[in-house]
């Protein structure tokens, strides 16, 4: 059996060989081969370097540098790209993902699961941030009609035959989770220990959070528009009971001057509808002119201890 793990690197030179000496000490004795794929994307520091010189001591290790910063999920697509075991471990890179409990995982895959995800049954992260996870699972569920798990993160092991066919969505908003989600198979979950994070602090502040959320909810849902059409049949609703009332009122005299302050803030309350409408209906528009250019998801710079270097 082979092992593959994909572990997308960002400002992590610090971490690179304490988490390649975990993997190789946790690694089941099943396994015969294993391949370690490091995915730098365009980190700042000098991870690269760090790659390159574990690659030189270690031949598990495949690293791949991408030529810009493309983010997480586009770089775990890389590392899925360059996967060739029977089964794949994608896993952070920070440490707080614990390589100890890859063998918890596997056992449980043998067991005949396509699909085992690690849940997080203690997280070891600021309140902020699980805070922000819950809240946005919560509202992803609701968008998405599916069920969202806050404690479920990227950590899991797949079988190839998954990750084969999460590798061919080749959509331009990619968010790992949820396309595991979406190609379905059978899934089971194993609590695991998390990690506190050891140096630093996460890439992700709120505004990358926050526009991560914006294009995921955009890439896997149509609801904010289902929500439109139903906001616009109650605004509809709501003014037909009005214009009924209004005609009933005039002609029983209880109004003889039109109201000022009712037409202005009609207007207003309509016009701010409407530039919601025309904004959501944009944000869709403009994933959708992103997605025809048919760009390639990552460029790759260079490669080590991989069949294609170049």
């Amino acid at each position: 059996m082979k092992l593959s793990i994909v572990s997308p690197v960002y400002r992590a030179e610090k971490e690179l060989e304490e988490l390649v000496t975990r993997i190789k000490n946790a690694t089941p004795t099943s396994v015969l081969a294993l391949e370690i794929i490091l995915v730098d994307d365009y980190s700042p520091d000098e991870s690269w370097r760090e790659i390159e010189r574990l690659s030189r001591i270690y031949p598990e290790i495949i690293g791949v540098k991408l030529s810009r910063n493309f983010g997480q999920h586009y770089a775990i697509t890389a590392g899925l790209d360059q996967a060739t075991g029977d089964y794949i471990v994608v896993m952070d890179c920070d440490l707080q993902d614990k390589p100890e409990e890859i063998s918890k995982l596997l056992q449980k895959a043998q067991e005949g699961y396509d699909i085992v995800l690690a849940r997080r049954f203690n997280r070891q992260d600021s309140f902020m941030k699980k805070l922000f996870s819950k809240t946005f699972y919560k509202t992803l569920g609701y968008l998405t009609g599916s069920k969202q798990d806050a404690t479920v993160a990227n950590f899991g092991i797949y079988k190839k035959n998954v990750i084969k066919e999460v590798s061919s969505l080749r959509e331009s908003i990619r968010y790992f989770p949820t396309m595991v989600k979406w190609v379905g198979f059978k899934t089971a979950y194993v609590d695991v220990e998390h990690a506190s994070r050891q140096q630093g602090e996460s890439n992700y502040n709120l505004k990358k959070m926050l526009n991560l959320a914006l294009d995921i909810i955009l890439a896997f849902s149509d609801k904010p528009l289902r929500l439109i059409i139903k906001l616009g049949m109650s605004i509809a609703f709501i003014s037909i009971l009005m214009a009924i009332y209004a005609i009933y009122s005039k002609m029983t005299g209880e109004v003889s001057v039109s109201g000022y302050a009712s037409l202005i803030t009609s207007i207003w309350f309509l016009s701010g509808c409407i530039l919601i409408t025309l904004g959501v209906i944009g944000l869709y528009v403009g994933k959708i002119f992103e997605g025809v250019k048919n760009r390639p998801l990552y460029i790759v710079e260079k490669k080590v201890n991989s069949q294609e270097n170049d």
